[in-house]
């Protein structure tokens, strides 16, 4: 079996899911679970969060969400996008909380019979973030209509920001706009039970922002919207990328590994091949932008163009074997190629980077694994 797999921590899930939940008290968490938990999964990073205080769980797509309900999760779940009007049935039989913002899918929704009870939904409202979501004045006019129906509950009200890591200026006129927004609701007697604002950059570092519910993504997997995010909250991060060493030979200097042949080798000295490649996730720009892995606690660059199945390591004269475990992301030793590192070499964000790693790496669990 090839031995490159990526390694999950689920006690840093739990312990990160507690740490932002007492950042963020009052407010509850609901922790987001879409694309498949950040490329973590979704089933054990949602019991893990649970298991770390988290209310609410939230995902992209209703078959995102269907995955919980059938795995067992009985959490309320919420639905970030609004569904298109065909998913309407299956978004009330597996007791999913829709996001709305056009009227078309009210349409669809009221038609649906939700054994008598009053439907739960969440109104997006657009302050800033030009995605999805709808402008003030259409969002006020569904408010009433949902208000005003005996078969809908007006549960929560939210918004997205785009900027909270980087822009405290333009994060606070969003801030603002909803407040008004709100406050607007709340004259023509419209008080949802929910407001949530805050991803985790705007849980971290805008008190004002965290309103009932906080929706924690990135920083539940240990990871920092940006760099100097809440530096203060610790967290850890649940992703390690494993392989190991399944090829050495000594080359001379001047000679090419891989495709292409890109780069010569400085000196003479040992290539490692790494049965680890492009169609696991590791981007082929790594080889040419200065990437490196860990091996033996030590890092040593690419020596090659990164390959569909494989990777090559230029580990000099060190007395590296088949065998030894290889770390292509993460920590081993007193090392660490972060998921940070990944985002600046290749000009991306760490969320890109944990979401890239493909279904051809197994996942393989551990509970407080200390890497």
């Amino acid at each position: 079996m090839r031995p490159s797999h990526v390694e999950v921590d689920l006690e840093a899930i739990r312990s990160n899911v507690a740490t932002i939940a007492a950042a963020v008290e009052p407010a509850m968490v609901c922790a987001v679970v879409k694309a498949d938990g950040y490329g973590h999964g979704d089933i054990p990073a949602a019991e893990m969060a649970l298991e770390g205080g988290a209310a609410w769980l939230a995902v992209a797509l209703v078959e995102e969400g269907i995955r919980l309900r059938e795995a067992g999760i009985d959490a309320p779940v919420l639905l970030l996008s609004e569904p298109t009007p065909e998913e309407a049935p299956q978004v009330v039989k597996w007791r999913l909380v829709p996001t709305v913002y056009r009227h078309g899918f009210l349409d669809i929704l009221a038609e649906i019979d939700s054994a008598g009870a009053q439907y739960p939904v969440h109104l997006k409202v657009d302050t800033g973030m030009h995605r999805v979501g709808a402008a003030p004045r259409v969002a006020a006019e569904l408010a009433h209509r949902i208000h005003d129906d005996p078969g809908f509950e007006l549960q929560g009200v939210w918004t997205h920001f785009a900027v909270a890591e980087e822009d405290a200026a333009y994060t606070n006129e969003q801030i603002d706009r909803f407040d008004a927004f709100v406050a607007e609701l709340a004259a023509s007697g419209i008080r949802p039970s929910l407001l949530h604002a805050a991803n985790t950059a705007g849980g971290l570092l805008y008190p004002a922002a965290r309103y009932s519910m906080v929706r924690a993504g990135i920083g539940i997997y240990g990871l920092r919207p940006a760099p100097d995010v809440a530096p203060e909250v610790r967290l850890q991060p649940a992703m390690r990328v494993v392989s190991a060493v399944s090829y050495v030979r000594d080359y001379p200097a001047g000679a090419r590994p891989s495709y292409g042949r890109r780069r010569p080798l400085p000196d003479a000295g040992r290539v490692a091949t790494v049965p680890i490649g492009y169609a696991d996730g590791v981007s082929r720009r790594l080889s040419s932008v200065g990437g490196e892995v860990l091996v033996r606690g030590k890092r040593y660059p690419y020596a090659g163009t990164v390959t569909m199945d494989q990777i090559v390591v230029d580990v000099g004269a060190d007395p590296i074997e088949v065998g030894d475990e290889v770390v292509v992301m993460g920590a081993q030793g007193n090392e660490e190629v972060s998921a940070d590192n990944w985002a600046e070499w290749m000009d991306t964000i760490n969320y890109e980077v944990v979401c890239n790693f493909g279904p051809r790496l197994p996942r393989h669990y551990r509970r407080g694994c200390g890497f």
